[in-house]
């Protein structure tokens, strides 16, 4: 394997469509009700997004090179492709750049402060996560929130603007992603089905919780709700698509399973954000579904993974 793909592993490329389909649906959210004059924002905003997400996945598995030295010797840093000096060095980098972008889309935006301080946040929690939370009993709330800060992070140039809407987003996505966290605890081995379950309960409380989003108060400054009729359809079929293979991991709790599933569940976190999008965009949401093009096509790589 070439140094390259051994960088696209690193990073979780497979899993690099799911924070920019974060950003994009602040970007449906805020454009929708309030015009979309700040596109030229979210170009340095997706490029911050993507930045974050690949250095937090680089830290990731810094911080776990021992574990894998002993459960994944033929992951990139325990099996000597990318030495833990180069990753530390990657992650900075893409943590930099994270940052810098966020600050130069606060400027295009005329929202600074807002961007750059949920950009700190974001890299604060990814640490805090990366570094320490994941080994603890609270872990898969420590990665929902740092979703809840990516969601926060697209709908920033208008914050003002959108403070209910904003907030209980963020909220979902957050709250989706801490089930998707728990059910991938114990990947590795046989899971407790009893730790599964509440997972999917997690998971399936999350998608409950999405029907009022229509309902909630508009900014004044807003044009009428544009919520789509397909919207709550949309939001059955999810329901199916995620979890069928969470059932047959619960029935049968072997690792392929449940990969499966967290596979499944993280392509779905695409599917909840077009969704989402649909309630507060109208039918122009389904847009973000072409992000599901490059997701699919590379979780099918077999020298790429996901988890």
């Amino acid at each position: 394997m070439n140094r390259l793909q051994a960088y696209a592993q690193l990073v979780r490329l497979p899993n690099l469509p799911t924070p920019l389909a974060d950003i994009l649906l602040g970007f449906l959210a805020v454009g929708s009700l309030v015009g979309w004059g700040m596109w030229p924002a979210y170009l340095p905003l997706l490029a911050a997004s993507a930045c974050l997400y690949c250095g937090g996945m680089v830290w990731n598995d810094y911080f776990d090179r021992e574990e894998d030295n002993r459960d994944r010797p033929e992951r990139p840093i325990p099996s000597g492709q990318i030495s833990p000096r180069q990753a530390a060095l990657c992650g900075l980098i893409l943590m930099a750049a994270g940052l810098a972008f966020a600050v130069l889309a606060g400027v295009l935006a005329g929202a600074i402060v807002p961007l750059a301080v949920l950009a700190l946040l974001l890299t604060a929690a990814i640490f805090l996560y990366d570094g320490w939370l994941k080994r603890t009993v609270i872990g898969p709330a420590g990665m929902g929130a740092c979703r809840f800060l990516n969601v926060m992070l697209g709908v920033a140039p208008a914050a003002a603007l959108l403070p209910t809407r904003g907030v209980y987003l963020g909220f979902l996505v957050g709250l989706y992603i801490t089930g998707v966290t728990w059910l991938a605890r114990t990947e590795a081995r046989v899971s407790n089905r009893t730790a599964l379950v509440a997972a999917a309960c997690l998971m399936l409380l999350s998608l409950l919780l999405t029907l009022p989003l229509p309902l909630l108060p508009l900014p004044e400054v807003a044009t009428p709700d544009p919520s789509s009729p397909l919207f709550p359809y949309l939001l059955v079929a999810l329901g199916f698509f995620v979890g069928f293979p969470v059932a047959a991991a619960v029935r049968t709790p072997t690792p392929s399973r449940v990969q499966s599933a967290v596979k499944r569940s993280l392509m779905g976190l695409i599917l909840l954000d077009a969704v989402l999008a649909t309630a507060l965009a109208g039918t122009i949401g389904l847009v973000l579904l072409v992000l599901l093009a490059p997701s699919v096509y590379l979780n099918r790589r077999r020298w790429l993974y996901a988890t």
